[in-house]
């Protein structure tokens, strides 16, 4: 194994230089600025009209809780996750999730390291480090696309503080929370020094959690492992999590121009994934963060580089079978990327955006020998595998006013795939494992895809009561190295490739086209004049995918003939090509209800979604797609004190995946309070989730695969989907220096 570490050289050997750079801008006077202390994302700007963003006090009371920051998204219109483990849901876009969604973290385009997708993008930023949250849902600007189809998430920790001129700022956040059901706790610390020109930061955050209850039984009671202690009927096996973050970090400012340089790095000791049939045992990733923005006469400039390495290792955790010595599953990758963005005044209304951008991933994952027939070979699930992106784009927008906006974009990607020869346990030929490698390592396994995407927004605020916007979009997404090169049909090997917790395993397809989306968007924004009293907001979307990726009944290889034909049961899939349609809406609205000096204030907030998506090619419904959902909150601010009663409501699941034997699940409706004060350096929170303790079943759960003898198809029971944790009451406690 092979792991290029070129670029982490550069980078911090380019410290020392950055270093210099910053004595010598001491000695430049600079513009009188203000000190810079930023909590949260700021209101929408001109700078991108065209995304949703999360304000400071959602994202404030949203993160006090959890130690998984996809959770911070949930107050996006048309915005659900998958569930997984404890610190890594999956953000789905209007029915579309995970790969097909462009998500970046600090800039960064990370990528899972897993066959299960254990490690995805927003793992990797705790939810106290989140600074600002932007989403493009639908029709992306094609300067925030790229290699995706169905959006663009861009999470952010806040940007570095600065002191006034000849002045010292030195500032200190320390908070914890605490939760009863699975005893979770996390805590988090961050201080930062600075003064006109330099500005340096280190934060550090850990959060761990026990098993979740369930509101009632939901499964017999049973032991996970050989010999162990009888897991309760209401106890949701694997999963618990024990992680860990931290970052330093130094940012030099000279005039308009900034440059900053970031090293994190993440531990998990333990994730499990009640919807897996493995949990995380171990994940390290090491990320160096270089960036650089800065004004000229002509517009902005932006460049950065960044790399990540991923060391994760996947075992069968407390609760499952162990059979007797465990089966260890590793993986090693590395991803780099570069890209440089100009923005051009071209006058007093016309901006001209230019990028370039570079995306590098190398992915090795093999299982270590074991005994019996997993030996007496390293299994190479991937060998070598990589993925290389170029890409360029151009992008003008127009004003006219406040009145009008509108942004036309063309962008091209070149993206390139290709593995190594692999093997299995054995070699041999009419083996467990050997015609499967043999038949892989003829094939031609290089493939290249050129991307062309286009974009055209408009806006137009015909009343100081209303805006409208309408999008059209063409974009392109290539298959991912684990859609293509997973090669064995063995049923232990399938069930180990599959990222989106349905139970059932996953052979790839060398052969696979790009996903080619055309999205066409409305919407419509009424509100008072003042945007203070009242507002309401309707999307309208439709979305065609031609190559559409995903899935057929195994009929090759080691895949049974009744595996093509069971309507019940887990079973074995390969991925394919085929078309698909999606289409939905959502409205949100506000109102306030009081005002008043004696009473406060109190508003109601409403969001309300759905979305429908079927498989042209088939007819059959596509995976996972969220049904109608509402979410209702009340709120009253009294002072430094504010409460908000929350009710969520779900339809009942009953458009499901055939293919996949995919379970339906009931609605329900559940009861959130939440109590907060805020002092002048402190914050407290309290809370209570589901109030009424009522068993429900998400319906993005996945199927539950938590416990037992989870390495065979027919080893657990299929038909259970993953509960909804029971009644939980949370406190945390934030301060700030």
């Amino acid at each position: 194994m092979h792991q290029p570490t070129r670029s982490a050289r550069c980078l911090l050997a380019a410290l020392p230089t950055l270093l210099a750079w910053a004595a010598a801008a001491q000695q430049v006077p600079s513009q009188p600025t203000q000190q810079v202390v930023v909590t949260g994302s700021t209101p929408a700007t001109e700078a991108d009209p065209f995304a949703q963003k999360l304000g400071k006090g959602p994202l404030a009371r949203a993160r006090s809780s959890t130690g998984d920051s996809a959770r911070l998204l949930q107050d996006i219109p048309g915005l659900s996750l998958y569930g997984a483990g404890g610190v890594s849901s999956l953000p789905v876009l209007r029915g579309l999730a995970d790969d097909r969604l462009r998500t970046q973290v600090d800039g960064m385009d990370l990528v899972a390291a897993c066959p299960n997708h254990m490690n995805p993008a927003l793992s990797y930023i705790d939810p106290s480090n989140v600074g600002s949250i932007k989403v493009y849902a639908g029709a992306t600007p094609v300067s925030a696309g790229g290699d995706s189809i169905g959006g663009t998430i861009q999470m952010e920790a806040a940007p570095p503080a600065f002191a006034a001129d000849n002045e010292t700022l030195v500032k200190a956040a320390l908070g914890g929370f605490a939760r009863s059901n699975g005893n979770g706790r996390g805590g988090h610390l961050s201080a930062t020094w600075a003064n006109d020109w330099l500005s340096l930061r280190a934060s550090a955050a850990t959060n761990r959690q026990a098993n979740l209850r369930a509101a009632r039984g939901f499964k017999p009671a049973a032991p996970g492992t050989e010999g162990g202690k009888p897991i309760p009927a209401d106890v949701i096996a694997s999963s618990a999590y024990d992680t860990r973050n931290g970052d330093v970090g130094i940012a030099v400012r000279q005039g308009d121009h900034l440059l900053q340089f970031k090293l994190g790095e993440q531990r998990i000791g333990f994730e499990g994934f009640p919807n897996q049939r493995m949990d995380m045992t171990a994940n390290r990733s090491r990320q160096l963060n270089l960036r650089y923005s800065g004004r000229f006469g002509w517009g902005t400039l932006q460049a950065r580089a960044f790399q990540q390495t991923v060391d994760h290792a996947m075992d069968m955790g407390p609760d499952r079978y162990h059979y007797g010595f465990g089966m260890p599953m590793l993986t090693e990758s590395t991803t780099r990327g570069a890209s440089v963005q100009a923005e051009v005044d071209l006058d007093t209304r016309g901006l001209l955006r230019l990028g370039l951008e570079r995306h590098t991933y190398v992915l090795y994952d093999w299982w270590p020998p074991v005994g019996g027939v997993m030996g007496p070979n390293a299994f190479w699930n991937i060998d070598f595998g990589r993925r290389l992106r170029s890409g360029a784009f151009a992008e003008w927008e127009w004003r006219d006013g406040s009145r009008w906006v509108s942004q036309i974009g063309l962008r091209t990607d070149r993206v390139f795939s290709d593995a190594g020869p692999v093997q299995g346990y054995d070699n041999g030929l009419g083996a467990l494992w050997g015609n499967e490698a043999a038949a892989f390592n003829a094939l031609q396994r290089p493939r290249s895809h050129r991307h062309w995407d286009a974009s055209a927004l408009l806006r137009h605020v015909p009343s100081a009561m209303l805006s409208l916007e309408a999008g059209l979009a063409r974009k392109t997404r290539s298959p991912s190295l684990y859609q293509r090169f997973p090669w064995s049909t063995q049923p232990m090997a399938a069930l180990m490739n599959n990222f989106v917790g349905d139970g059932n395993g996953y052979v790839g397809n060398p052969d696979l086209r790009p996903e080619v989306a055309h999205t066409a968007s409305l919407s419509a924004d009424w509100h008072d004049d003042q945007q203070q009293d009242w507002g309401l907001k309707a999307n309208l979307y439709w979305t065609a995918v031609r190559d559409f990726i995903d899935a057929r009944r195994c009929s090759t290889g080691q895949c049974s003939a009744a595996n093509a034909t069971a309507t019940q049961g887990f079973v074995l899939l390969q991925y394919v090509n085929q078309n698909a349609r999606l289409r939905g809406w959502d409205v949100s609205a506000r109102a306030r209800l009081l005002s008043s000096e004696a009473w406060g204030d109190a508003s109601l907030a409403l969001v309300v979604s759905e979305v429908r998506g079927e498989n042209r090619s088939t007819g059959d419904a596509l995976y996972n797609i969220m049904p109608l959902n509402a979410r209702l909150a009340l709120q009253h601010q009294w002072g430094a004190w504010q409460t908000t009663a929350e009710f969520t409501a779900v339809a009942a699941k009953r458009r499901v995946s055939q293919v996949r034997n995919e379970v339906p699940t009931a609605g329900h409706g559940l009861v959130n309070l939440r109590l907060a004060h805020d002092w002048e350096a402190a914050q407290l929170q309290l809370g209570i989730d589901n109030l009424f303790n009522r068993a429900h079943t998400p319906p993005l759960g996945g199927a539950y695969v938590g416990q037992g003898p989870s390495m065979t198809t027919g080893g657990i029971a299929w038909g259970v989907p993953v509960p909804g944790p029971g009644r939980s009451v949370h406190l945390s406690v934030n301060l700030q220096y």
